[in-house]
């Protein structure tokens, strides 16, 4: 019996390397991490191509970046990517595109070294963040009947995991205990956050996004700016080129398109973008393709006055019945359809108007015993609006909130009496 396993004892010491095991200085390693995720059991991997030498793993390696120190550490896991799987591996060498764990605190930008024989490439940056939402415990009066989680611990505790893999997302507490400032790259970029979260059970408010400005010479208010180009049908360019204009846009080229398109570039603060998408898609039917960049920081703009209607707010709790909606849905645009529960202060619809308009969605009609004949005739009602969450991201003004759980997406005043 003692025969039949040598081999295979053999196999496994040799597949493993010593705990001595090093790099070998006759090869300068070289790799630039470019991303990083966390594993609850390893903590932060290292991501990126090897460039030059091999990495073993248990060898002692160096991380550093030019002109500092380099601290060693210890592999303790090296991984192969094979499409979406990920691969355990012995060794990696140059031209290899590998996962490393057990190098403590890495960071994009580090360089991953031979610490006998150190030759640490260019460091890259990670870009800050541009805009911010505040996160926090969802108050409403349906608290807890749709989320897993929805305390503050659970909340908090999900945003510090985030921050380990994302590490352009920076998470600061709120006006609150139960508030957090989140701050990421574009609205985007907090929007798919959102999204993963509500998809593992996570139950939670957020409010309108803001964008983070800085304070340039002379004590000037700076803001972030984007480049955003519009490719749609000839037909429509007009009403591109007024909507970017009510938000402060600057035309600085057009050109002809593909298939009778034209392709519009405009220069636009990031807080003239928020919220744009659905305009423009309603503004072109549906027809422009829309991409942009961060461009860089300039003057701030002042006031855009891009929320140009108010909301329809419900002020009782209750049911939407149809008898109600039929009357309401004159009024503007609205949310919710018949059977849909409400409550106070939760948002409706869309006024019609500026400024917010209170209904009573819930109002039931009156039964009695006498029916003439011919009379009694159902409501007839228009479709209602399915706000998603991106749109009610970009609906949301400064006094609103979305309710996001795993089930519904909500709009809400911030304060509900």
């Amino acid at each position: 019996m003692t025969d039949n396993l040598e081999p295979l004892l053999d196999c496994i010491v040799r597949d493993v390397p010593s705990p001595e095991a090093t790099c070998d200085p006759s090869a300068p390693l070289q790799m630039l991490v470019t991303q990083v995720d966390y594993d609850d059991h390893k903590g932060r991997v290292a991501i990126g191509r090897v460039t030059g030498g091999s990495l073993v793993k248990g060898g002692t390696v160096g991380v550093t970046q030019p002109g500092q120190a380099v601290r060693k550490t210890r592999i303790t896991d090296l991984v192969i990517f094979d499409s979406f799987n990920k691969i355990s591996a012995a060794e990696v060498s140059a031209g290899d595109l590998c996962g490393v764990a057990g190098l403590g605190e890495v960071g994009i930008g580090d360089t991953i070294v031979c610490p006998d024989k150190p030759d640490p490439l260019a460091s890259i940056e990670v870009e800050e963040p541009t805009v911010t939402m505040t996160f926090g415990v969802n108050t409403s009066p349906f608290q807890g009947t749709e989320g897993k989680f929805f305390t503050s611990s659970q909340i908090s505790e999900r945003l510090r995991r985030e921050t380990e893999r994302d590490l352009a997302l920076r998470v600061e507490p709120g006006e609150t205990a139960d508030q957090f400032r989140v701050s990421g790259r574009g609205a985007l970029h907090l929007g798919i956050l959102i999204e993963n979260m509500r998809r593992e059970g996570f139950e939670f408010s957020v409010g309108p996004a803001e964008v983070i400005t800085i304070t340039g010479e002379g004590g000037k208010k700076l803001e972030p700016y984007e480049e955003a180009v519009v490719e749609v049908p000839e037909e429509h360019i007009g009403g591109v080129a007024s909507l970017f204009g009510k938000r402060g846009g600057e035309l600085v080229d057009m050109t002809p398109g593909s298939s009778g398109t034209t392709r519009a570039v405009y220069t636009i603060s990031t807080r003239g973008m928020l919220g744009i998408k659905n305009q423009l898609l309603t503004a072109t039917k549906g027809t422009a393709v829309l991409a942009s960049r961060f461009t860089g920081h300039k003057p701030w703009a002042g006031d855009l006055g891009i929320r140009e209607q108010g909301s329809l707010v419900a002020f009782a709790t209750g049911q939407a019945s149809a008898y109600a909606l039929q009357t309401c849905q004159d009024r503007g645009v609205m949310f919710v359809k018949p059977g849909d529960k409400v409550y106070a202060g939760q948002v409706v619809g869309i006024h019609q108007r500026k400024g917010d308009l209170k209904l009573n969605v819930a109002k039931a009609k009156q039964l009695t015993n006498m029916r003439a004949s011919g009379t009694d005739k159902g409501p007839t009602l228009n479709q209602a609006k399915e706000m998603g969450l991106d749109d009610a991201l970009e609906y949301i003004a400064e006094d609103e909130l979305v309710e996001v759980t795993p089930v519904s997406v909500r709009i809400r005043k911030a304060i509900l009496k």
